[in-house]
């Protein structure tokens, strides 16, 4: 496998997007020679169906797209952003509230805490922001 890999595409911001990013995610995995039964593989799908999901429902129709890059390095590290033109941030819930959304945040910074990754937000220049989370990544040998 190479030292660095990037994929990225650029949906509309509708709710069939997600599935779509979903898949997009697995196949390059696949292409990138990572079981896509691997456990590792759920969590990424996961967490792409989270970001994606909060890229359609938070941004209001303010933003018409949303991308979805992926970035593995050396073998060692996946990084999964998220981007949109929305110029609101996510914000942090408190644990304790009681409601049946805004979760997503919470729900990807519990998987990245579990696997010794990290969540972090970063303003894109035309005003809107990525959620970039990055993740501990080996390739299963066999």
């Amino acid at each position: 496998m190479a030292d660095h890999h990037e994929a990225s595409v650029t949906l509309p911001s509708a709710p069939v997007s997600v599935t779509a990013a979903r898949r997009y995610v697995t196949s390059v995995l696949a292409e990138w020679g990572l079981p896509t039964d691997a456990e590792t593989v759920g969590v990424v799908r996961l967490v792409v169906s989270e970001l994606a999901t909060n890229a359609v429902q938070h941004t209001m129709g303010q933003s018409p797209t949303f991308t979805v890059d992926l970035r593995l390095e050396r073998e060692e590290r996946l990084s999964i952003g998220v981007t949109d033109s929305h110029p609101r941030w996510p914000k942090r819930l408190p644990p304790a509230t009681h409601q049946d959304n805004g979760r997503g945040l919470l729900i990807i910074r519990s998987l990245a805490a579990e696997s010794g990754g990290e969540v972090s937000v970063i303003p894109t220049p035309e005003g809107g922001k990525t959620v970039w989370i990055a993740l501990p990544w080996t390739v299963p040998v066999g």
